[in-house]
């Protein structure tokens, strides 16, 4: 079932999404060769303390998750797609960082993403970053009235796959308001003119992953929670909580 959001209720969305914003630039900023994955994720729980918002991330399990994720911040890096766990490792010159945060505040939730590399960035990494963002804007883009999920799903694939591009199959975006994962799924490549319309009121979450090496396998890593390419290869991931309305696709997660 799809809840459609009344205009007061997007702004309270509005809200959520810009401490996740403040979240997200704040681990970009803190990101250094050095730096812990733990210590990131600690940068993040600041700013939802600040905020008086909590985490719909921490404790969160799904059915397929063994245990309940343990922290507010995904940190993904390299090989590591998405819903990588904050841990000791320390963060290297060149590393390829995939940075995904949810905040609630007030009932209504945000969820958004960003990559960057730490310290000396790779042409080749600039490259993939800068494609899963193109692809976000496109699948932003295509969020009307009158369109359906297949364009947003087409707009985001098209632009993946004209670049050479990965994309791992059966994790995509999804409807997002009272709850982080809402009804319904936004996949990252599909067909035009195609699946649910899209009305104004809606909320989704649209959510990019590419897959440098060009295949689309992956495997999950011994915590049960990361995902890893098959092939090795770096990965990126671009997310904004998205409205559809009447004027236009509003962006709630922008900083």
């Amino acid at each position: 079932m799809v809840e459609l959001k009344t205009e007061p209720q997007i702004d309270a969305m509005r809200e959520a999404g810009r401490v996740v914003a403040r979240a997200l630039a704040a681990a970009r900023k803190y990101a250094a060769p050095g730096v812990t994955l733990l210590e990131l994720d600690e940068v993040a729980h600041d700013v939802l303390r600040d905020a008086g918002a909590s985490s719909p991330f921490l404790g969160y399990r799904p059915s397929f998750a063994p245990t309940p994720f343990p922290a507010v911040l995904c940190v993904s890096v390299n090989d590591a797609i998405v819903h990588g766990v904050p841990d000791r490792t320390r963060l290297r010159d060149g590393d390829l960082v995939s940075v995904d945060f949810g905040a609630e505040l007030d009932g209504w939730v945000g969820d958004s993403a960003v990559s960057f590399t730490v310290g000396t960035a790779r042409p080749e990494d600039t490259r993939l970053i800068e494609t899963a963002e193109r692809a976000l804007a496109a699948g932003i883009a295509a969020a009307v009235v009158g369109n359906r999920i297949g364009d947003i799903a087409h707009a985001v694939g098209t632009v993946c796959r004209a670049a050479g591009y990965g994309i791992p199959d059966g994790f995509g975006g999804h409807g997002i308001g009272r709850r982080m994962h809402e009804d319904p799924g936004v996949p990252n490549e599909g067909r035009p003119r195609r699946g649910m319309p899209l009305r104004a009121g809606m909320a989704l979450a649209i959510e990019p992953m590419v897959i440098a090496g060009g295949t689309d396998g992956y495997h999950e890593a011994p915590d049960g929670w990361t995902l890893r390419t098959n092939d090795g290869s770096r990965a990126a991931h671009a997310e904004h909580t998205v409205a559809i309305t009447a004027a236009g696709p509003r962006v709630l997660t922008a900083l």
